[in-house]
């Protein structure tokens, strides 16, 4: 039921599983292959509310990698399924600015619509959306990060 309410019950006050933040970095990074990769797993493993959130997120990431590889088909239907399977879980739950990444994903529609699919993938860059990790979720994100690099 795409755009209901979740089934089961619905806390997003939880923290992101480090398998999750490990898939919002692939897709940060536009390693949306990956991402789809890490998430499904995390996707099929759920039984609870969070499975749509999984389900919403990898396929706004394979929307866009159907963008990038020129399927712009593909690009929109994974693309508005994706957004509406993350509504209900705005504006935040586990540490993801679910409503963010809806507004990104509604931007990317919009101009494929509207300009098609050579002018979006020229804008690509600046117009594909990140997923934002807010809270305790960031910091320990950035944390990572950090170490990562130094």
């Amino acid at each position: 039921m795409v755009g209901k309410e979740p089934a089961g019950r619905l806390d997003c006050s939880w923290h992101p599983s480090a398998e999750l933040l490990v898939g919002i970095r692939q897709f940060n990074a536009g390693e949306y292959f990956a991402c789809h990769e890490t998430l499904e797993e995390l996707w099929l493993a759920e039984r609870g509310a969070m499975r749509r959130l999984y389900q919403g997120v990898l396929q706004v990431g394979v929307g866009l990698y159907h963008l990038q590889r020129g399927n712009e088909q593909g690009a929109l239907i994974l693309l508005a399924k994706g957004k509406e399977l993350l509504r209900p879980y705005g504006p935040f739950c586990l540490g993801i600015d679910v409503a963010a990444l809806v507004c990104g994903a509604e931007e990317v529609l919009g101009t494929l619509q509207t300009l098609g699919l050579q002018r979006t993938q020229a804008l690509a860059a600046g117009l594909f959306p990140r997923i934002r990790v807010i809270g305790a979720a960031e910091e320990a994100e950035g944390r990572r990060s950090g170490a990562a690099s130094g």
